[in-house]
């Protein structure tokens, strides 16, 4: 078998072996490196009390419980 083939063959096994390795470590360390992502009522409860603001005048604030309430 000439040299040059069985360099390829080797290069080609020790390519396979890293590729082998990483696909295993990324197997264990992937349930470790997931967040756990919260529901989307939390992300729009979040951006609902980041975007509002609470009515700071009383008149106001009035009006909008009777509003609720006639509904």
């Amino acid at each position: 078998m000439p040299k040059g083939i069985l360099i390829l063959i080797i290069v080609i096994c020790v390519t396979a072996i890293i590729a082998l390795l990483a696909f295993i470590i990324y197997r264990f360390l992937r349930p470790k490196l997931k967040e756990e992502k919260p529901s989307e009522e939390e992300i729009l409860q979040d951006e609902m009390s980041r975007v509002l603001e609470d009515v700071k005048d009383e008149e106001t604030a009035k009006q909008i419980s009777e509003y609720k309430e006639d509904e």
